[in-house]
């Protein structure tokens, strides 16, 4: 490798590195919604000089978990609950067909995982515990994608649950009294999975069941 080579490396990698440290901040909520990122700043906290900082912040600005706004600069986006919602409904379409397709690749053992995480789902709303019901909610759909044969499809679907948990933070944790239906309908997907059921209908239902989430959110939002 060339020195020209070596430094274009070096420099990628520090790029790399420097979007997955802000990434992981802004997704764990060290840096809140509405926080300046400013590049000084970031620069000393991580060590990282500002070149490969600019780049990691117009990565994170394509992802949607980064804004520029006009004489503030760049921070972590804010969202609103209309934002939230439509999010909501493109995941209920990228989870249906993930959902249909991943059925089919889905042993017997899986599915009982599967409800298993759901049974720990019901545990956590007996316990008043809606920060480990939002996790477990995460970690059931994911044992349903492990199965998915389409890699792209589960990266689409790793970003876009992403960039919902950081709206989570702007506007809602859960939207109270749809987690008890949200545990039924899971139930539900998992029948028809374990039955066989054709793939359009596992997609309907798969669908239905996030749009629904959207739709209590609107309602929750719409309530005095």
């Amino acid at each position: 490798m060339s020195a020209t080579e070596k430094r274009t490396a070096t420099k990628g990698s520090k790029a790399e590195l420097s979007y997955d440290l802000l990434r992981s901040r802004i997704l764990d909520g060290t840096y809140g919604p509405g926080y300046r990122l400013v590049l000084s700043q970031l620069a000393r906290e991580t060590g990282v000089s500002t070149i490969p900082l600019r780049e990691a912040l117009r990565r994170l600005q394509s992802d949607g978990l980064v804004e520029v706004v006009r004489n503030i600069g760049a921070r972590v986006a804010v969202f609103d609950a209309t934002q939230v919602e439509h999010s909501l409904q493109v995941l209920a379409r990228l989870e249906g067909y993930a959902t249909a397709i991943s059925a089919a690749h889905m042993s017997a053992t899986d599915i009982k995982r599967s409800r298993q995480v759901n049974a720990r789902m019901t545990t956590a709303l007996e316990d008043f515990d809606p920060t480990a019901f939002t996790a477990l909610n995460r970690e059931f759909h994911f044992s349903l994608y492990a199965h998915c044969p389409d890699a792209h499809l589960v990266a689409l679907l790793e970003a876009e649950w992403a960039r919902l948990d950081h709206m989570r933070r702007s506007t809602f944790s859960y939207v109270p009294g749809r987690a008890r239906r949200s545990v039924a309908e899971h139930e539900r997907m998992l029948e028809l999975i374990a039955a066989g059921a054709p793939p359009q209908e596992i997609e309907q239902v798969a669908c239905a069941h996030k749009i629904a989430t959207a739709d209590a959110l609107r309602q929750s939002q719409a309530a005095p």
